[in-house]
């Protein structure tokens, strides 16, 4: 996206440097206002392939837990167990699959979020399961 900014850019300004005559002037203006439209919209359609990006990523996780999506604000805890059980699939616990939230399991879910850059409190949360739940085979 970037990258298409600036090379837009430097267009504009290679044509806006070639218009040096007085006749071009108005030309160049309506190229440059042109240029401004098209960025316009293509930082639009970038918002909109990121917006669109983010929920297909949602869906194939979903997917793969095997679980169906549900609104934000009616997030479902996943169960002790599972969250054990992915924790030890992503290598970071080797304690029982007991359904007890004990020491080994509470370090094991904070390893994780350190990991992944989400807030290590230990709770596994919406944002923690959408990542954690992906180790669920």
């Amino acid at each position: 996206m970037l990258l298409r900014i600036l090379l837009t850019i430097i267009l504009a300004v290679g044509l806006a440097g070639c218009a040096t005559t007085k006749k071009n002037v108005a030309t160049t203006d309506q190229m440059e206002m042109r240029v401004s439209e098209l960025e316009s919209k293509l930082q639009e359609r970038d918002s909109e392939i990121e917006n669109l990006q983010f929920q297909l990523q949602e869906v194939k996780e979903a997917q793969i837990r095997n679980i169906t999506l549900v609104p934000k604000g009616d997030f479902v805890k996943p169960d002790t167990k599972s969250v054990q059980t992915a924790l030890k699939n992503a290598g970071l616990y080797d304690g029982p699959v007991d359904g007890k939230i004990g020491t080994k399991t509470k370090t094991a879910i904070k390893d994780f979020q350190k990991a992944n850059g989400l807030k290590a409190d230990g709770v596994v949360g919406q944002q923690t399961w959408m990542k954690l739940g992906t180790y669920l085979k």
